[in-house]
This record gives C-alpha cells, sequence and structure tokens, in this order.
C-alpha cells in the first residue's frame, strides 16, 4: 500500500473532493429536501483559497485517488488572546474507514493549529456517531459539554 498523502487541498480536487462532501452531508441526512444549496457548496469552496478567509481544507490521498477531507476554521474568544480552532467537517470514504485516514486529518489539523498559535482544536458530533466516537475518544478529551441552538 502507498503512503497516504495528507495536503491542502487545491482548486484541481474539487472533482474528488465533492463526493466526499456529498458523503459527508448526506451522513448528516443534509440530502434530498433538507440538501445544502448549491450556493453554499460554491461559497464554501470558494473561501478554502481565499487569503482573507480563516476557513481550511486538507484532504487525504493515497495513489491519486483522494480518501477523506478535513474542514476547519480559527476564530477569537473571550477567554484566549490565541485563536480557537474549530474543526468542522470531518468524513472519509466508506473503503478507507479503519486505515488510520481519519486519524491522520485530525493529525494535520492539531499541526496546522499549532502553527497558526491556536491553544486548542475542537469539534461536535452527534452521540450516536459512535464510530468515529470510537477514535475521538482516544485523540482527544471529552469535556461534558452540552450544545444547545436555535434556527434563525
Amino acid at each position: 500500500m502507498t503512503e497516504l498523502m495528507i495536503r491542502p487541498v487545491a482548486e484541481q480536487d474539487y472533482a474528488s473532493w465533492r463526493p466526499l462532501w456529498d458523503g459527508y452531508n448526506a451522513f448528516y441526512d443534509r440530502q434530498g429536501p433538507t440538501a445544502l444549496p448549491e450556493e453554499i457548496t460554491r461559497t464554501t469552496w470558494a473561501r478554502f483559497f481565499d487569503d482573507r478567509e480563516p476557513m481550511h481544507a486538507v484532504v487525504a490521498e493515497r495513489n491519486g485517488k483522494l480518501l477523506g477531507l478535513v474542514h476547519y476554521l480559527f476564530h477569537r474568544s473571550t477567554i484566549s488572546i490565541a485563536p480557537i480552532c474549530y474543526l468542522q467537517d470531518l468524513f472519509t470514504s466508506e473503503a478507507a474507514r479503519g486505515q488510520g485516514v481519519g486519524r491522520a486529518l485530525i493529525e494535520a489539523v492539531y499541526a496546522r493549529a499549532a502553527t497558526a498559535g491556536a491553544y486548542r482544536v475542537y469539534w461536535q458530533t452527534f452521540n450516536t456517531n459512535s464510530t468515529a466516537m470510537l477514535l475521538y475518544d482516544k485523540v482527544a478529551d471529552k469535556p461534558g459539554i452540552t450544545i444547545y441552538r436555535k434556527s434563525l
């Protein structure tokens, strides 16, 4: 098996990134009537290549095929001068699961966040995402925070 390469997404990756993005959104039931509008996908993609945006994307590649993606962004906090890194989206293709791709993508975000001076990386997942949580429990702390939200 060839070595896994973790790298920033490139504009020419769109055709390979898109099925991963669609798979991620399907996992979170954003399809059919609840699908993200195409404008959101186009805007998200454009943000990865805009130096003024705090949003970034990294992909996992093996043998020229994208196996996974991770999107993250930096934001300010009232409790720190250093930025915080929010790992917003993490997804690996079904065929790549169990091969260390998710862990490698998380570690890549950790490294990039440390380089940017962030003091913390955090993310959230559904309580029912038990398979992913087996990995998350190995690579991060679970602080026991409950999230509340209201769509406007």
